[in-house]
C-alpha cells in the first residue's frame, strides 16, 4: 500500500484555472449536493433581509475555480463520488488543528484490517508523544480496487501549544501532517477587562512631522506613540503597513497591497539608519539634495505624493545600501535574512523582477517561471544584486518598526503599536505570483449588494484556495501573521467575517453574482489566537457588514475583540445607549471610509457624494434625513448631560463642533467596551474623508489626503505638544477612563 504523504512545500508551483466549457443543463439538486460538499453556499441573505438564490452558472463557474469540474450531470456524481473518496486516499488528513486541552482526534487511513501507529513530534524536535487507537469500527471503502479501513487514534490532550507535526505509519508506509495546538481562548486581552484602554487610530502616512520626506515614516510613528502614550494612550493603529509595489507608481489604497506579509519601504525614514554616518561627503551630499527635492511636498495640505517621495527614497537607499556595514550590523542583517526564509527570497525576488516589468507581463501568470522552476532560479542568481536590495530594505523596515514599538512600551502603553491586516492582495502582487499554488487567481473576493452599494463590490483581489492552503500546512497563513505580529502590541483584522466565508466573484461575473464559499474558522481563527498569543498580542476583529449572527459570539468565546462604530450602533430607530455596547469590543466615533467627526456633524459627505454623482436621491433629501439621524445623536447626548438642552453640534453658536466631538466621545467612553479609540484627525479637527468608498483616484484622491486641521492647513507632529484642541480631547478619553 501507498500512503498519500503531506508535501510541507510553501507552494506549489503550478496553478490550473478553471475550465472553459459551457455548461450544459444539470440537475440542481446534484448541483446543490456538490456545492455543499465543498462549502460553496447555493443562496445567502441579502441587505433587504430575504434569501437570494446563486445562479447555476456561477455556482459552476465557482466549483471549476476551486478545481472541481460541474458541466454536466455526469461530472457531477463523478466530483461527488470523489468528495466522499478523497480522504479514504490518503493516510492522514491534511493538517490538523485543534484547541489545546480539549479531546481531539485524528482519523488515519491504511489497507484494511493493517495495523497502524501515530506520533506527534513537538516543534523544533523537543520531544516526542504517542496517540492512542480507539476502538471505533468503521465500515470499510474500496477505493480504486483495494478496501481501506479507517482507524481513529485520539491526541495527547496536554499537549503544548505550538506547530508539531503527525507522523503515521503502517505496514512500511508512512506519512506526515501539520498539527496546530491553539488556545482556547486567547488571553492577551484579560488586564483590559480590569482597565480599559484608549488609543489614537490614524493612517500613518498622512501624518508628518518637520522632518519627513512629504510622508509619514516609521519615525514619525515612534513620535506619535511617544506623544500620545505620555496623555495616557495604550496604543496607536495604524494602516495596513503592507509592502506595494517595488518602484513608482505605486498603490495609493494601503487595502490593495503587494503582499501582506513584507513592510512597505515607502515609510523608511532615511536619516534613521546608522550607516548614513559613514556616507562619503560627496554622496552625503548628494543625498542631502534628494531631501531637499521633496522638502516642499512636505509643506502641501492638499494632497500627497508617494511616487515623488518614493522615487527620492529609493535613490537615498541604493546610497545606504551599498554603504559597507560593521560586522555586527552585518551579522544582524544576516540573522533577520535566516529567520525570514524563503518567503523573503521569493519577494525580494520579485521585487528585482517587478523593477523593470509591467504588472500586466505574461511571465507572471507563466507557469515556467513559477518559484522554483529552472527559469526562476536563473533569474535569482542574474538578479542577485537587487535581490539582496530588497531584503535589506525589509530590514530596515524591521528595525525601524521595532524601534517604534519599543518606544511606544517606553512611554507606558501597554499594547504600542496595533497593526492593520488587510484582506487581501492585488491579482498582480507579489503573493499572486510566489504563492500562487494557494491562492484563487481566476476569482476576485468582494461583497454582495447591501444599502450602501446595490450592485455590490468587487475589491479585486484573489482569495485563499482553502484546501490548498490545508495542504500547505497553513504555513503561508502563519508566516503572514507571525511577520506582521513581530513587532505590535494588536492586530486589527479587517473584514474578519473573511475567515469563515468570502464572496467570490468569478472572473468575468458582475460585483453581485457571486457566491460565498466557506474557510475552516476553526482552523483560521485558532491559528491567529495562536500566533497573537505567542507574540503577546490583542485581537480586533473588524466585524462590520454581513454576517452570521453566531459569529460574533464565537469570537468572543476564542478572546477575540469585535468592533463598534457609534454611527452604526442602533437599537430599532434610536441609537445605541452606551451601557449597551459589547464588552469585547474596541469603539470609536468613526472609521476611515467616514468623514471625519467634524466633517460628518457639518454633512460635508453628502455634499461630496452629491458633487461625484453618487446620490440616488436628491442632496436634500440626504442632508434631510442625515441631519434627522443626527439630531437622535444629541437626544442621546442631551440625556446623558453631554449637550445643553437646545443644543446642536457646531450650529451657529451653539454647541461648538469642537465640544459636540467631545461630547461624543464621552459618551462613548461610558460604553462598557474594553478598548476605546480616537481618531487622530477628530483630534486635531480635520474635515476631509480619507476614502470616499465608490471613487476612483480621477473622482477623489483616496488615501492621499494629509492631516490637516479645520482651515486644511497641515498638521505636523512637531505642533501635537502644544495643540489645545489635541491635548482637550484626550485629556477629556483619559479622565473619562480612568478618573483623571
Amino acid at each position: 500500500m501507498t500512503a498519500s504523504g503531506q508535501q510541507h512545500a510553501e507552494r506549489p508551483t503550478t496553478t490550473a484555472g478553471p475550465p472553459a466549457a459551457a455548461p450544459g443543463p444539470v440537475d440542481p439538486h446534484l448541483l446543490q449536493r456538490l456545492a455543499d460538499a465543498h462549502g460553496v453556499g447555493t443562496s445567502f441573505q441579502g441587505w433587504d433581509g430575504l434569501p437570494h438564490s446563486v445562479a447555476q452558472e456561477t455556482l459552476i463557474k465557482v466549483l471549476a475555480a476551486l478545481g472541481v469540474e460541474a458541466n454536466t450531470n455526469r461530472q457531477i456524481q463523478a466530483a461527488l463520488a470523489e468528495a466522499e473518496l478523497a480522504p479514504w486516499r490518503r493516510m492522514l488528513p491534511p493538517a490538523v488543528v485543534i484547541k489545546q486541552g480539549e479531546p481531539a482526534q485524528v482519523p488515519v487511513h491504511v489497507r484494511d484490517g493493517a495495523t497502524a501507529s501515530v506520533t506527534v513530534t513537538l516543534e523544533g524536535g523537543t520531544g516526542e508523544r504517542e496517540a492512542v487507537q480507539q476502538d471505533l469500527w468503521v465500515q470499510p471503502r474500496e477505493v480504486d480496487g483495494v478496501s481501506r479501513g479507517r482507524a481513529t487514534f485520539s491526541l495527547p490532550e496536554d499537549l503544548p501549544l505550538g506547530w508539531h507535526t503527525l507522523h503515521a505509519e503502517s505496514e512500511g508506509a508512512t506519512a506526515t501532517a501539520t498539527l496546530v495546538v491553539t488556545p482556547p481562548r486567547l488571553a492577551t486581552a484579560k488586564p483590559l477587562e480590569e482597565r480599559r484602554g484608549w488609543g489614537l487610530a490614524t493612517q500613518l502616512y498622512s501624518v508628518r512631522s518637520k522632518r519627513s520626506w512629504g510622508i509619514g515614516d516609521f519615525a514619525d510613528l515612534a513620535d506619535l506613540a511617544a506623544i500620545s502614550g505620555g496623555r495616557g494612550a495604550d496604543y496607536v493603529l495604524v494602516n495596513p503597513l503592507h509592502a506595494a509595489e517595488p518602484v513608482p507608481p505605486v498603490q495609493p489604497s494601503p487595502y490593495s497591497p503587494s503582499t501582506r506579509r513584507f513592510f512597505n519601504p515607502l515609510y523608511i525614514r532615511i536619516e534613521a539608519i546608522p550607516e548614513l554616518a559613514y556616507l562619503r561627503p560627496r554622496k552625503r551630499a548628494a543625498l542631502e539634495k534628494l531631501h531637499e527635492e521633496v522638502a516642499g511636498l512636505n509643506r502641501e495640505g492638499a494632497r500627497l505624493d508617494r511616487d515623488a517621495v518614493y522615487a527620492a527614497k529609493l535613490q537615498a537607499l541604493e546610497m545606504l545600501y551599498h554603504t559597507r556595514r560593521s560586522p555586527a550590523r552585518q551579522a544582524a542583517f544576516d540573522e533577520f535574512c535566516r529567520i525570514s526564509g524563503s518567503g523573503l527570497e521569493d519577494f525580494a525576488l520579485w521585487s528585482a523582477i517587478r523593477e523593470d516589468l509591467a504588472p500586466d507581463d505574461p511571465l507572471w501568470k507563466d507557469p515556467a517561471y513559477a518559484i522554483g522552476t529552472p527559469q526562476a532560479e536563473a533569474l535569482r542568481t542574474k538578479l542577485a544584486d537587487r535581490i539582496g536590495f530588497h531584503r535589506w530594505l525589509q530590514w530596515i523596515c524591521d528595525e525601524q518598526l521595532e524601534n517604534a514599538q519599543q518606544t511606544a512600551l517606553r512611554s507606558g502603553m501597554r499594547l504600542g503599536v496595533v497593526h492593520d491586516l488587510a484582506v487581501g492582495v492585488d491579482h498582480s502582487s507579489a503573493d499572486a505570483w510566489t504563492l500562487r499554488g494557494v491562492l484563487t487567481p481566476n476569482t476576485s473576493v468582494g461583497a454582495p449588494p447591501d444599502m450602501y452599494n446595490q450592485q455590490g463590490q468587487d475589491w479585486g483581489q484573489p482569495p485563499w484556495h482553502p484546501a490548498r492552503l490545508a495542504e500547505a500546512g497553513y504555513e503561508p497563513f502563519r508566516n503572514m501573521l507571525a511577520n506582521v505580529l513581530r513587532h505590535a502590541g494588536g492586530i486589527r483584522v479587517d473584514h474578519i467575517l473573511g475567515l469563515f466565508r468570502l464572496w467570490w466573484i468569478p472572473m468575468g461575473n458582475a460585483p453581485g453574482d457571486g457566491a460565498y464559499v466557506r474557510y475552516d474558522h476553526e482552523a483560521l481563527i485558532g491559528i491567529l489566537a495562536l500566533e497573537a498569543h505567542r507574540a503577546g498580542a490583542v485581537v480586533i476583529g473588524e466585524d462590520l457588514g454581513t454576517f452570521e449572527p453566531w459569529v460574533r459570539d464565537y469570537l468572543a468565546a476564542r478572546g477575540i475583540l469585535g468592533t463598534s462604530i457609534l454611527w452604526f450602533e442602533y437599537d430599532g430607530d434610536s441609537p445605541l445607549p452606551p451601557e449597551k455596547y459589547r464588552t469585547q469590543a474596541l469603539a470609536s466615533v468613526n472609521t476611515h471610509d467616514l468623514p471625519p467627526t467634524a466633517g460628518y456633524l457639518a454633512g460635508d459627505h453628502v455634499g461630496l457624494r452629491s458633487r461625484l454623482g453618487l446620490l440616488e436621491r436628491s442632496e436634500q433629501e440626504e442632508r434631510t434625513e442625515h441631519n434627522a439621524s443626527l439630531e437622535k445623536m444629541f437626544a442621546l447626548l442631551r440625556e446623558h448631560g453631554y449637550l445643553s438642552e437646545g443644543a446642536a453640534g457646531g450650529a451657529e453658536g451653539q454647541a461648538t463642533e469642537e465640544h459636540t466631538i467631545e461630547a461624543l466621545h464621552l459618551l462613548l467612553a461610558q460604553a462598557p467596551s474594553v478598548l476605546l479609540g480616537v481618531a487622530l484627525v477628530d483630534a486635531v479637527g480635520e474635515r476631509r474623508v480619507q476614502n470616499q468608498p465608490g471613487t476612483t483616484e480621477a473622482l477623489y484622491p483616496n488615501w492621499q489626503v494629509p492631516l490637516g486641521g479645520p482651515d486644511g492647513k497641515p498638521v505636523y507632529l512637531d505642533d501635537l505638544p502644544a495643540n489645545k484642541r489635541f491635548n482637550s480631547l484626550l485629556a477629556a478619553v483619559e479622565g473619562a477612563l480612568h478618573g483623571a
